[in-house]
């Protein structure tokens, strides 16, 4: 079974790298790095210190997947007879998909990993955009972030913005929450002597050339309120406040009893505005039906009955119940099939209930 020391090189030069990962790699017998495009293993390389990279592997694989899973069967058919040494950039267990793959293998017992450490670029990075990631922080992957996970109220790290093309899928993927014109910083190599910290438009975000797998992407936190409106937990909070304390006479002394006539109403409105394909119309309506319940869901957590978080959880559950021909193994070859599969699903819902 093979046996692997995973390191990290540091976020940037030699001089951040601790004194006992440094002599680790000096005696290293078999040392492998999974990039030589960083600071400290040139400077490695300069000191005569030899190693192996993994560069030649990117070329041949079209997926970073690919490129990973590579680089780790590589490294389990080594046969030393020390342990290698295997290095990646920062610390091994920040943003770093090989040392994930090392890790499950050991798991299944196909090797004997053990992480050394190293130091993140995270702590260079708080210190560069000076930011206290208790304030809240969220760091995500910059090849795999979607729109919906950001939570835009806290700070956000984007990691392994490796170059434009990524950039340019950050940038359309923040677009999503944010205005164009917001205001992020891009970090490179944060920490060593070659830092560059800069501010700009985030439609300006993939016109940088100098992306490089040091590079990080800071988005401050939203600060103005009005950028919170399209959030759902924005309209919740002020539908509390609402009927709060201090909140509207009006909305506090609703009852579900009450707004039933509200709801018929705006649900009228709703078919009249999709009648007179009056799409702005529309979404005006869609709001006021959303509104409704809005409000029954507050009334419900305001008695100690439900939130609206049982309501969507209730929907959700339905709609993954009633369509395992999209979220199961169940086939459907026509409409009617379709149909019967929906009554036999309703009918042991109904069962389950009585």
């Amino acid at each position: 079974m093979v046996n692997i020391e995973v390191v990290g090189l540091g976020a940037g030069d030699l001089e951040q790298m601790p004194l006992h990962i440094y002599i680790k790699l000096k005696n290293a017998t078999s040392l492998y790095l999974r990039t030589s495009d960083h600071p400290a293993a040139q400077q490695l390389a300069q000191e005569g210190i030899a190693f192996t990279s993994f560069d030649n592997v990117y070329k041949r694989y079209e997926s970073f997947e690919e490129t990973y899973a590579a680089i780790v069967s590589t490294l389990m058919q080594e046969h030393a007879s020390e342990p290698i040494i295997y290095a990646v950039p920062g610390h091994p267990m920040v943003a770093e998909k090989t040392v994930q793959l090392l890790l499950e293998a050991d798991k299944n017992g196909k090797a004997k990993v053990n992480i050394i450490g190293g130091q993140s670029f995270l702590d260079s990075l708080f210190s560069a955009v000076q930011i206290d990631p208790i304030d809240g922080c969220q760091i995500v992957d910059a090849m795999t972030v979607t729109g919906a996970e950001l939570e835009i109220q806290h700070h956000i790290i984007v990691v392994q913005v490796y170059d434009q093309m990524m950039a340019s899928h950050v940038k359309l993927t923040l677009m999503e929450r944010l205005p164009d014109d917001y205001i992020v910083t891009i970090v490179h190599a944060a920490g060593s002597e070659s830092e560059l910290v800069r501010n700009l438009p985030l439609y300006e975000l993939d016109r940088d050339m100098t992306m490089n797998q040091l590079t990080a992407v800071y988005v401050p936190p939203v600060q103005d309120e009005a950028l919170l409106y399209n959030e759902f937990n924005k309209l919740r909070d002020v539908i509390a406040v609402l009927r709060g304390p201090n909140g509207c006479p009006w909305d506090r002394k609703q009852t579900h009893e009450s707004l039933k006539k509200y709801l018929v109403e705006e649900t009228e409105e709703v078919l009249e505005a999709i009648d007179g394909d009056d799409i702005a119309h529309l979404v005006e309506e869609l709001g006021d039906v959303l509104l409704q319940v809005m409000l029954h869901s507050q009334i419900g957590e305001d008695n100690g009955y439900f939130t609206v978080d049982d309501v969507i959880r209730s929907t959700t559950e339905k709609m993954i119940r009633r369509h395992p021909h999209v979220f199961g193994d169940v086939q459907v070859e026509s409409e009617e099939e379709l149909t019967d599969l929906w009554e036999k699903i309703k009918k042991e819902e109904k069962t389950e209930r009585d």
